[in-house]
């Protein structure tokens, strides 16, 4: 055998490599999953995003909740039976409104338990997601985010606090047309996110009493919307949580890593370490 036959196996074998190894995960996934929803009776959904952007021909990419997301996640739903829990892992910046709301208003449909697991974070979109659950069960690092509109980059309590700090004879059309939009958008969210607290399937999950004070803080603008909201502010706003995940979807996220593009930021031997003796003195004498 040849010097150009053996660089020709090795291009060829370097050429599958890659191939070979998204089977193995996606076979690994897929053998999760399937072991999850064993282990819990339940239909299993992973909604997993990583906002870090990937360079890709100096284009950067990021992944938020989209159309392509909502069309699959109403078909998984459409495809349990009504008497079936559905379990959500969520891992999301959020991203946009209309399939955000599709989502939302499917799992607030469905008759049996919707549970929610944020391993990480669920902001924006995923918070609205997490409040069409009956529980969310976080980390206890973990963290949700305000639901404040956003006009672009701008946010529709701002634009609004602008209309209101300046005479009228002082403020462009624009900007009062812009005003006009954002107070409709703050209130179509505030009437999106009434529904979703005030569910009563299978049974009531938010105490009436909490609906209006969680509507205050999540959607007026109070803090800036990547402000994040850590498991004991949700839980004293009286959202539905539950803290401590089970071990195994921890073990599913070690499936989804972020893309590699050269050295790593963050490293160590992943291996939970035991306690070790302390070495004794030396004898001196």
């Amino acid at each position: 055998m040849s010097f150009f036959d053996l660089f020709g196996i090795f291009i060829l074998i370097s050429s599958l490599q890659p191939v070979i190894q998204r089977r193995i995960v996606e076979s690994r996934r897929l053998a999760a999953i399937r072991a999850l929803e064993q282990q819990r009776g339940s239909r299993v959904i992973l909604m997993i995003h990583r906002q870090e952007s990937i360079s890709l021909l100096g284009i950067p990419l990021s992944r938020f909740i989209n159309i392509e997301d909502s069309e699959q996640v109403l078909r998984a739903i459409r495809l349990t039976p009504p008497d079936v829990p559905i379990d959500l892992i969520l891992h999301t910046p959020g991203g946009l409104v209309l399939a955000t709301e599709q989502i939302a208003r499917a799992l607030l449909r469905h008759r049996a338990k919707v549970t929610v697991f944020i391993p990480h974070y669920a902001m924006s979109g995923g918070t609205m997601l997490a409040m069409a659950a009956d529980e969310i069960v976080m980390d206890e690092n973990a963290v949700l985010g305000p639901v404040d509109p956003q006009l672009g980059n701008t946010p529709a309590a701002s634009v609004l606090r602008v209309v209101e700090d300046k005479p009228v004879s002082d403020i462009d059309d624009q900007t009062l047309i812009t005003a006009d939009i954002a107070r409709k958008a703050i209130r179509q969210v505030q009437r999106f996110v009434r529904a979703l607290l005030e569910d009563e399937v299978p049974q009531q999950k938010i105490n009436p009493e909490n609906i209006d004070r969680i509507i205050e803080a999540l959607t007026t603008g109070r803090v800036t919307h990547d402000y994040p909201i850590l498991v004991e502010e949700a839980k004293e706003l009286g959202l539905p949580i539950t803290v401590g995940l089970p071990l195994e979807i921890y073990n599913l996220m070690e499936l989804y890593p972020q893309p590699m593009t050269g050295r790593p930021s963050v490293q160590y031997i992943p291996m939970p370490y035991q306690p070790r003796p302390l070495p004794e003195a030396a004898d001196t004498k």
